[in-house]
């Protein structure tokens, strides 16, 4: 049996919202696997589902912007969050944001190889501040959307400043419907974007080994009820489809009202307005997610109660 240590069982508490003690004895039965151990305490029914935004630990911001029919989001880390407030870094980030408007651009290789707005290069100017403000920096990611007709809508949660933030979305809607009609439209399905954490915008755009490894979570709570394989099977796909259909944006519940769906929510905006509206994709980048954590030093009792 591996040595469970505090650092281990803090982050396994953080992922999963279960006490210490069974985020400990999760963690002597997987031998340390920290999914793994995710895994058992939700069979147990311990834990809620992991989401990506539980592992957050970069700093730094991610910005967006919009022009009309495109729009991009770019998240740009440091690392500290002292150095996020960094005026210098807001206007970087800024900057590097409608660079990569104006690409276009769907990956930080582009971004950093173009021309950085008052001379050189992205590339150049990051060297740059890294320097001067003498803390690491690193463009993580960059995503755009467009439309042929319509209007991609941004929104920021936990903005810092205009345009940047710790929750960045964009959200594009394919439509003849009058700009006004589409831009609040865009901004409630942001801001439920921001809340909700849809996986895909569809059920058909799940990852496979996401549901594959639901199923097999819902099969050992399944297989505890005592039920013959026939009902368990179908405990089973009846769970897997809840979780399909709980995180694909268009059968999400709207988190305005809690009864609507997504689709019927764009459709009735549709109607309203005369002209059909097609929500064809969104963005949804959050700071750190998915970067492993540091695991600081833990409590004093935490220490104690495993042994460490």
């Amino acid at each position: 049996m591996s040595v469970v240590t505090a650092s281990a069982v803090k982050e396994l508490r953080e992922l999963s919202g279960a006490g210490m003690m069974d985020a400990k004895k999760a963690l002597e039965e997987t031998n340390g696997d920290m999914e793994a151990a995710v895994d058992l305490l939700r069979a147990k029914g311990l834990a809620t589902a992991a989401k990506k935004s539980s592992r957050t630990a970069a700093e730094g911001l991610v910005g967006v912007a919009v022009e009309g029919t495109k729009g991009t989001a770019v998240e740009v880390n440091s690392q500290t969050d002292f150095v996020a407030k960094n005026e210098q870094f807001q206007d970087f980030v800024r900057s590097v944001t409608d660079v990569a408007l104006g690409l276009n651009a769907n990956d930080s290789e582009a971004i950093l190889a173009a021309a950085y707005p008052g001379g050189g290069t992205v590339q150049e100017k990051l060297t740059e501040n890294i320097a001067t403000i003498g803390e690491n920096q690193v463009i993580r990611r960059a995503a755009s959307l467009s439309v042929s007709n319509g209007r991609v809508v941004s929104y920021v949660h936990n903005a810092a400043t205009s345009g940047m933030g710790g929750i960045g979305v964009l959200v594009a809607l394919e439509s003849e419907a009058d700009a006004a009609v589409l831009d609040g439209l865009g901004k409630q399905l942001a801001m439920h974007i921001a809340a909700a954490f849809p996986l895909s915008l569809d059920e058909s755009g799940l990852d496979a080994d996401t549901l594959e490894r639901e199923r097999g979570i819902a099969r050992e709570k399944a297989s505890e009820s005592g039920k013959p394989a026939d009902i368990v099977e179908k405990m089973v796909e009846g769970a897997v489809k809840k979780f399909a259909k709980e995180n694909a944006l268009l059968s999400q519940l709207f988190v305005m009202d809690g009864k609507t769906a997504i689709a019927d929510v764009v459709a009735a905006a549709g109607k309203e307005a005369g002209k059909p509206i097609v929500l064809k994709d969104y963005v949804r980048f959050q700071l750190g997610e998915g970067i492993e954590k540091e695991v600081s030093d833990f409590a004093a009792e935490v220490a104690a109660a495993v042994g460490a």
